[in-house]
């Protein structure tokens, strides 16, 4: 006896392989706060490019040191000058964007000395940047949607124990890092293991061993390799918005578009590119953005 159900059966065979047959859509990352003339915060958020704004860097922190925000040219925080972004920082939220905070960064001075120490840098990132009370909170009122480790120096130890302290003030809180690609990162490799971060955005860049350099072989064996393998929520390529954003690994939109962005998105963790940073993207994300946030046929 035929079945009566075999036509839409098939329809929802046919819906069904045609979904999983995509690749997956994405977001935009982008760094703000190292050049004092690459425009406020506000304005970042309002060219609808980013899904993800961070703030660096919060360069100085840990080993009995007090803690110091970096923000270049845009505010002088020992005067609490840098407060007047948490109307800056509302905006971007009023237009779903979420905003981090990074810590660490290539020229801080930072140094977690033990798992105290470590503990005590999460009840004062908790206080003065997230969900908590201070009454010295360097960017005012306005609650941050998580944490960037951008851990460049110092040591390896108690990253881990900071990621997941964090956690434990609220689940809510977003963790991401910013490994350099060669694999595993000599900084963050224990801490990513912990499976506490929801995103991971690896530097291709300034790492010959694993960029881009003239072909995306190397970028896309430590992609499947290594990277969509750790224990995170979402993997995002991190490039420089311009040549000059670093000593190498710039990709031309072209090439992302044609050479690499179509092999990554084909990883369910793929979630889209991390640029740094604001300064120099002079029309890199308009130019990838379409590419990198559509559902493309695999």
């Amino acid at each position: 006896m035929a079945c009566k159900f075999s036509a839409p059966l098939t329809l929802i065979f046919l819906v069904f392989t045609a979904t999983i047959s995509l690749s997956n859509a994405g977001t935009i990352v982008i760094y703000w706060g190292q050049n004092g003339n690459e425009g406020s915060l506000a304005e970042t958020c309002a060219t609808g490019n980013y899904g993800i704004v961070v703030i660096a860097f919060l360069a100085t922190f840990g080993n009995g040191q007090t803690p110091l925000i970096n923000l270049a040219g845009h505010c002088d925080p020992t005067n609490n000058g840098c407060a007047f972004l948490t109307s800056d920082i509302k905006a971007c939220h009023s237009r779903g964007i979420k905003v981090l905070l990074s810590i660490g960064g290539g020229a801080g001075s930072y140094y977690l000395s033990s798992a105290d120490d470590a503990r005590g840098v999460a009840k004062y990132l908790w206080n003065n940047f997230l969900g908590g009370q201070s009454n010295s909170r360097p960017l005012g009122d306005a609650v941050l949607d998580g944490i960037d480790f951008d851990i460049e120096g110092g040591t390896p130890l108690h990253w881990d124990v900071l990621a997941k302290a964090l956690k434990g003030y609220s689940q809510s809180i977003i963790l991401s890092a910013a490994p350099q690609c060669p694999y595993p990162d000599a900084w963050m490799g224990t801490a990513i293991n912990t499976g506490v971060f929801n995103y991971v955005w690896v530097q291709f860049y300034n790492n010959p061993p694993c960029q881009y350099s003239g072909n995306a072989a190397n970028l896309l064996r430590y992609w499947n390799t290594y990277w969509t393998s750790v224990p995170a929520g979402k993997i995002f390529l991190g490039l420089p918005a311009a040549p000059a954003a670093a000593g190498s690994g710039y990709i031309p939109p072209d090439k992302l578009i044609s050479e690499v962005l179509p092999n990554i998105k084909r990883s369910p963790k793929y979630g889209g590119v991390m640029l740094w940073s604001k300064f120099y993207d002079k029309g890199y994300s308009s130019a990838i953005k379409p590419h990198v946030l559509a559902l493309d046929q695999a």
